[in-house]
């Protein structure tokens, strides 16, 4: 949906109404000798949801919550149940109850991506203490390539869990999901503009001070003094669950967000001026900690902008290495004519759970939504831009995000994942025939072979 460059002709596509339809999916694919593939909101970038060829499950229609645990706080869902439907359960099902539990964490920018694909992707938020998706998730129930069903959780199926979460739907279907959730909580926004030298410090203070969430979008027009050194930094403290809250909030039509999203691309400094101008002026509002995560996500946004889209990229650095990091970045940036449109900083945990973790360290987490033209030549810049971006990162000690495009080397991906040929190899033994495959990995495979 998003950089609208994975066009991928298919053998079939089928959308199963329950979760219990998978296993009859796979075994149809296996005896016509067919891949499968599995997509939810399709925004994911990196070609992990599609395959030439394969049997693509549209997983939209599976979106029924099975159960409720009031006393423990859980919920399990259908994995192509997507994030506004599930909040919406919560509060519908706890309306009026004194104490009352929400979702702990989702992507930011869009809402409609599914719980399948943030337990594949092990996804994150803007929380400034969570480590990565895999922290919230209590227990799967996984359609095999043998078209078994496995429930598997830290101690059942313990190997497959830690394969499945962060494994890009390489090592089965998705089929349920059971996720832990958060206490619900009153929070206010605090927000400042800063000076990107001190953000390493200032999310330090923010944490010490017991706030929850928070990120900092950066200034990006590259002509400024501003690019890559001023940001708007907006985190959110817990009040006491006696707080009032508003029936009303400032917040962005969207006709504001299309003309925001026109400024990105046209006028960077008035954009960033207006951006913040509109942050500062909420400072002080409130919010609860469950639906402040939501997001508002124009479809098509780029028609009108003209031919092209936006692609990103998210990379690693460690904690006190930020400055340094985006000063090289600043560097490169400028002699290189790199047209960044959007971009935010925020924190990660180390994940010690799952296989493949992107999140090694406590790193700060650097997101630069690129500007692209759809043809070869500027797809190619665009690939150089990603892997300068990869080695300022691993120069700086951190990492990158592996799914959201394909540019990387060889070199990049064994210095930043040093387990992704043995990934590939436990895909093989417990996937033989390759049952679940995508372009994603495919190229990988190649890469490897």
């Amino acid at each position: 949906v998003h950089s609208g460059l994975n066009a991928t002709r298919v053998a079939r596509v089928v959308r199963p109404a329950r979760a219990d339809d998978l296993a009859a999916i796979v075994e149809h694919a296996r005896r016509d000798g067919l891949a499968v593939s599995v997509a939810g909101g399709r925004h994911a970038m990196g070609g992990q949801q599609f395959g030439a060829g394969t049997v693509s499950i549209d997983t939209t229609a599976m979106g029924r919550v099975l159960a409720f645990d009031r006393e423990r706080g859980q919920v399990t869902v259908e994995a192509g149940i997507q994030w506004p439907a599930l909040v919406d359960y919560l509060l519908k099902a706890q309306a009026g109850q004194p104490r009352t539990w929400g979702i702990a964490q989702k992507q930011t920018g869009a809402d409609r991506l599914s719980i399948g694909g943030a337990v594949a992707a092990n996804v994150h938020g803007r929380g400034l203490r969570l480590p990565p998706f895999v922290g919230d998730v209590e227990a799967l129930t996984v359609v095999n390539a043998a078209g078994e069903v496995r429930r598997c959780n830290r101690t059942q199926n313990a190997d497959l869990f830690r394969l499945v979460v962060g494994g890009y739907g390489l090592f089965g279907l998705v089929a349920t999901v059971t996720l832990r959730l958060a206490p619900r909580r009153k929070l206010q926004r605090v927000v400042e503009v800063i000076d990107m030298d001190t953000l390493p410090e200032r999310f330090e203070r923010r944490i010490a001070e017991g706030f929850l969430f928070g990120d900092c979008q950066y200034a990006t027009d590259a002509a400024s003094g501003d690019f890559l050194r001023r940001g708007v930094f907006s985190c959110y403290r817990p009040l006491d669950d006696a707080a009032a809250m508003p029936d009303v909030q400032k917040e962005l039509s969207l006709d504001d967000w299309n003309r925001l999203l026109h400024l990105s691309h046209a006028d960077k400094r008035r954009a960033f001026e207006r951006y913040a101008g509109y942050y500062l002026s909420t400072n002080g509002q409130r919010y609860w900690s469950d639906t402040h995560q939501l997001s508002v996500y124009v479809d098509g946004y780029h028609a009108p902008l003209g031919p092209g889209s936006e692609v990103i990229t998210e990379v690693y650095t460690r904690r006190p290495d930020l400055p340094r990091f985006l000063d090289t970045v600043r560097t490169d940036f400028r002699a290189h004519d790199v047209n960044v449109i959007y971009g935010t900083v925020r924190l990660i945990e180390r994940d010690a759970e799952t296989y493949l973790p992107w999140a090694r360290d406590r790193y700060a987490c650097v997101i630069f939504n690129l500007h692209t033209e759809h043809s070869p030549e500027a797809l190619a810049r665009t690939g150089a831009h990603f892997r300068r971006l990869i080695d300022i990162a691993l120069g700086h000690g951190g990492s990158y995000f592996l799914t959201y495009h394909r540019h990387a080397t060889r070199a990049q991906v064994e210095a930043a994942y040093p387990q992704f040929a043995d990934f590939l190899r436990l895909k093989r033994r417990r996937d033989p025939a390759e049952r679940f495959q995508s372009e994603w990995y495919r190229h990988y495979r190649a890469m490897f072979a």
